[in-house]
């Protein structure tokens, strides 16, 4: 799979938002796009001049916005949408909410990591478990009543420390509960679209995939 090795801010200039992708970092660093407003290149001053965005176009931008704050490649995102969209509900809801229920990202929730990139790294590496069973899959798709750990040999690492240190400045999540000091957590209930801390219009993300 490709891998993005660029300034993620560009990312957060080129969506015209904070995408967080930094994690908790982004809450206490200046961020580039508040810096400055408009979209990296030698255009892209002038593209924020440009005429009002076609529905595409902002079909497009927000499917490229929550990829990129999931960290997912174009295939995976594709392949998520796809198998929800089986599902009985609300197909943009149900989306963000199989997004969440990834393993990286409630890793990064229960704040082990300081972003999604780093809990992906810490899963591949064998440090998660999840109901006692080491698990290496960023993408295994977890439900209520799973509880999470890191294991018992990576409770020290420097890296988990720092991540809760800055997890503790943000909010947790309704749906997680956690208990820091034991580096262990557990998702209490179905996340509901207003317990998703993400700013997103996943109705048009519907729309262009249904075309």
């Amino acid at each position: 799979m490709s891998r993005y090795i660029d300034s993620v801010c560009k990312l957060c200039r080129r969506e015209g938002t904070k995408l967080f992708l930094k994690g908790s970092r982004c809450l206490t660093e200046k961020c580039a796009v508040e810096k400055r407003a408009y979209a990296p290149g030698q255009h892209g001053q002038s593209s924020s001049r440009r005429r009002k965005a076609s529905q595409y176009s902002r079909q497009l931008r927000e499917k490229q916005k929550v990829k990129r704050i999931y960290g997912l490649s174009e295939r995976q995102f594709r392949n998520t949408f796809e198998r929800i969209a089986r599902e009985l509900g609300v197909t943009g809801e149900n989306l963000l909410i199989a997004l969440e229920s990834r393993l990286d990202n409630v890793v990064y929730r229960m704040g082990f990591a300081p972003s999604r990139k780093g809990a992906r790294q810490l899963v591949n590496h064998g440090h998660i478990e999840v109901n006692g069973r080491k698990v290496d899959v960023p993408s295994a798709r977890l439900r209520p009543g799973d509880e999470i750990r890191v294991r018992p040999g990576s409770k020290e690492l420097e890296s988990v420390a720092v991540a809760l240190d800055l997890a503790s400045k943000g909010q947790m999540v309704s749906w997680l509960a956690v208990d820091r000091e034991a580096r262990a957590g557990k998702i209490t209930e179905r996340p509901t679209r207003d317990a998703i801390p993400v700013a997103a219009e996943e109705q048009l993300i519907v729309e262009l995939y249904s075309k």
